[in-house]
């Protein structure tokens, strides 16, 4: 009897006979709309995902996943407090409280998402690990890498990689450990190792903006393990992590439909009922977020799609020059593949 009174009540809603639980806003929700600001943790010295400029403003992929979400929840993308975290700094900040989410260029690990308390939402950009070092050692592998010393971020995943890469071969290193990753690239260009271990999109970006000379370095050939990065926010925090989590996909989908922030406007006026209802014209999708049903038009309008943004970032308006490759959408060979906006 329960169970058919279930049924009843479930084909009532979906026939709009009874409306839908409104949407409720958790802890941090809150508090964001409360103060009006997003707090977000981000690198702040890695080119290409989050740096502050010479004129003191964050720029690249993960402040701009901040600036989107800021935009969803607040209607302004630049109602965003940045704060610098470090590998070692980034989960505490994010669990004490100290910032809302992160977009930090952090891996996402099974231990990391099960054990810190912590929920990764989508990934961002999809990467793997490298070493750099100078072309003059004439190294063409890590194979020849044994006894080298090697400057590494502690707590970071390249500092699991690299003792996983020297003992499978039974190699030794000596790990330079620098908690910083500026004074890291730093050190490691002044000659303080012979060669740095990050995430190859890490050490494209070091040699494109660090080096002195760029062509005095090489990137190896080999990548190891697997770097999905994307946003994380805190586990009570489940409105917080479908608002993050859609902000992230709609940059996609936003890409796949050819919808850019110069043509959002003109897209408005389509015939394709697809794009009328993500872009709010028609339908309101944002009421199951909790939030206004111009939510994503409004976003990329105001930070692009997700390619314009790969393209000032990593891509050809950025110094790092780097291909899509995995990160092409699905429709052109890549990982990104934006769930349905129904």
């Amino acid at each position: 009897m329960i169970g058919r009174l279930l049924l009843g009540v479930a084909a009532a809603t979906v026939a709009g006979g009874l409306s839908p639980p409104a949407a409720h806003a958790g802890p941090s929700l809150d508090a964001i709309r409360e103060r009006g600001t997003l707090i977000c943790g981000a690198n702040g010295s890695r080119a290409g995902f989050s740096l502050v400029n010479s004129e003191g403003r964050w720029e690249g992929m993960d402040t701009d996943v901040c600036r989107a979400v800021a935009t969803a929840i607040l209607g302004d993308a630049e109602k965003v407090e940045f704060v610098k975290v470090t590998s070692q700094t980034r989960f505490p900040a994010l669990q004490t409280g100290e910032v809302d989410m992160l977009a930090a260029n952090v891996t996402w690990t099974l231990t990391r998402d099960a054990k810190l308390g912590v929920d990764f939402v989508a990934p961002v950009f999809y990467d793997g690990q490298g070493f750099m070092l100078p072309r003059a050692l004439g190294v063409n592998s890590v194979d020849e890498l044994d006894g080298a010393t090697v400057c590494v971020l502690p707590g970071s995943t390249s500092e699991k990689v690299v003792n996983d890469v020297f003992r499978a071969r039974g190699m030794t290193y000596t790990p330079v450990v620098i908690e910083d990753q500026k004074e890291l690239n730093n050190a490691f260009f002044a000659g303080r190792c012979d060669a740095q271990i990050q995430s190859t999109s890490g050490l494209s970006a070091s040699r494109a903006t660090v080096a002195a000379n760029p062509e005095d370095y090489v990137i190896l050939g080999e990548v190891f393990g697997k770097d999905p990065m994307g946003p994380v926010v805190r586990e009570d925090d489940a409105d917080l992590r479908d608002i993050v989590g859609w902000s992230v996909y709609a940059l996609q989908q936003a890409e796949e439909f050819g919808i850019t922030s110069a043509n959002v406007e003109e897209m408005a006026q389509s015939e394709d009922p697809e794009i009328l209802t993500f872009l709010g014209a028609t339908g309101d999708l944002g009421e199951a977020l909790g939030l206004s049903p111009d939510w994503a038009s409004t976003m990329i309008q105001t930070v692009g799609n997700y390619g314009e943004i790969y393209a000032r970032s990593f891509g050809e308006q950025s110094p790092l020059q780097l291909e899509r490759g995995l990160n092409a959408l699905w429709t052109d060979g890549g990982l990104h593949y934006p769930p349905p906006f129904k």
